[in-house]
């Protein structure tokens, strides 16, 4: 087992940082004492960040020997998961004994939630060896979780998303920052008609249509898949159903309540309580997104129902049914993803003659200012005046009641600035939106 241990780690020590990994914009990092934590759902780019922080450090002339890298879906290392990890150890420094307690050992933990109880152990190498350790994983504890950790205090977390239409940009090796020409603006467009097609996840950049949903559709199923394993559930037929439905209904609101029933009309025999423990699973997971009411008042919270999104636009094109699926509501769930990136408080608000605004973002603070509440409204095109009545009068609303200068609607193409009693609203095409708040990253 030793030796099995001390062929892998050699093995990553002897592999050359490959220089064709895609771009991202997240760069992870260390800080004394503390235990790096990416986190996000699969396939998003988890590893290529382990991977391009690897070859930052080889480039900074950290010596390979110095690095430690394992992947716990290594199914060469499934044994493991039965044994005291203290053996990662024992091989390392049989690999290289006069490493220890002299020079930082770098330790990159891939899947990390293979491995059982890895909190105690991460916990234990940190504070017995001179190490750095950076952990990843899809199904890491969620906060409440982390209350009882023994890493409670001494995480720093990177939630890592699939591809930004930046990066997607990026990867393309398209121009996008600064002012554009036209040329730059029309190419840009053009892009973004085939991010709008394929989405985010880096492993299906570069596919054809049927390969895509193809490999979206599998990486939707292995993601369901994992949150049932990994959380024992004994009906998983019935988390199968309910995140179908969840996606199928992207944009929409939901009641715990109406989940359950629905479920039961499928014949499944569920609680409530489960239906909720499967939600948090789901989310754990950063498959789906659920979004409160803005209130300040935990009963009006608790009593309207809460809007679902997915964390990439292009998957739910790929696994729902599309009955419910409109245009609109794909462009607000990419709407949702660009700001979720930015920040976690994301909400939706009822003014007070029952009009909507699909998504209030408190974004965060620069120093010596107060937070920022950003209102977006999302409709694809505003061609219809009665349309263009209806989202301007409910963000004018909105606008009153929560003292916010500026509202935004996010479209298709149009781009505009309207006038309104308390301020202004600003039309803007969804492309531009995404890099505007991909700059806030």
């Amino acid at each position: 087992m030793i030796e099995c241990l001390k062929r892998i780690i050699s093995e990553h020590q002897h592999i050359e940082p490959s220089d064709e990994l895609l771009p991202r914009r997240v760069a992870i990092g260390s800080l004394p004492g503390k235990v790096s934590v990416v986190t996000g759902v699969r396939g998003s780019g988890k590893t290529t960040l382990l991977r391009q922080r690897i070859r930052q450090l080889t480039e900074n002339d950290v010596p390979r020997e110095n690095i430690l890298y394992l992947n716990f879906a290594d199914d060469r290392l499934y044994w493991l998961r039965h044994e005291n990890p203290d053996l990662i150890l024992e091989a390392y420094f049989e690999l290289h004994p006069q490493k220890r307690g002299h020079e930082t050992v770098h330790c990159f933990f891939d899947e990390v939630q293979a491995l059982p109880h890895w909190q105690l152990f991460i916990d234990r190498l940190t504070r017995t060896e001179k190490c750095e350790v950076t952990v990843a994983g899809s199904l890491l504890p969620s906060p409440d979780e982390e209350a009882a950790s023994p890493l409670t205090g001494r995480i720093v977390s990177w939630d890592i998303f699939p591809l930004s239409f930046r990066e997607f940009l990026d990867g393309k090796g398209i121009e996008n920052n600064g002012s554009l020409s036209t040329e730059q603006r029309l190419t840009i467009q053009k892009a973004f008609e085939d991010y709008w097609q394929v989405g985010g996840f880096p492993g299906v950049n570069g596919l054809g249509p049927h390969q895509c949903i193809e490999a979206q559709q599998s990486n939707w199923s292995t993601i369901l898949a994992s949150i049932i394993g990994h959380h024992n559930i004994s009906h998983p037929r019935a988390v199968i159903d309910l995140a179908h439905w969840l996606v199928d209904n992207t944009g929409s609101y939901y009641a715990v309540s109406h989940l359950t029933d629905y479920l039961k009309s499928l014949g499944h025999r569920v609680r409530k309580s489960s239906v909720v423990d499967w939600l948090v699973a789901i989310e754990d997971a950063g498959l789906l997104f659920s979004v409160n009411i803005f209130s300040s008042s935990s009963t009006r919270i608790s009593v309207n129902p809460r809007k679902v999104y997915c964390v990439d636009h292009a998957l739910v094109t790929s696994v729902s049914s599309g009955i419910l699926i409109n245009s609109d509501s794909l462009l607000e769930n990419l709407v949702f993803t660009a700001l979720r990136r930015v920040t976690p408080e994301i909400f939706y608000h009822k003014t007070k003659t029952g009009r909507e605004v699909d998504l209030v973002a408190l974004l965060p603070s620069v120093p010596g200012q107060e937070r920022t509440i950003l209102l977006v409204q999302v409709c694809a095109s505003l061609t219809d005046p009665r349309v263009k009545q209806s989202e301007v009068r409910s963000l004018s609303e909105a606008m009153v009641e929560l003292a916010v200068a500026e509202g935004t609607i996010v479209t298709w193409r149009t781009h505009e600035t309207i006038p309104v009693g308390f301020g202004t609203i600003q039309v803007v095409p969804v492309w531009r939106f995404l890099l505007e708040m991909d700059s806030r990253t």
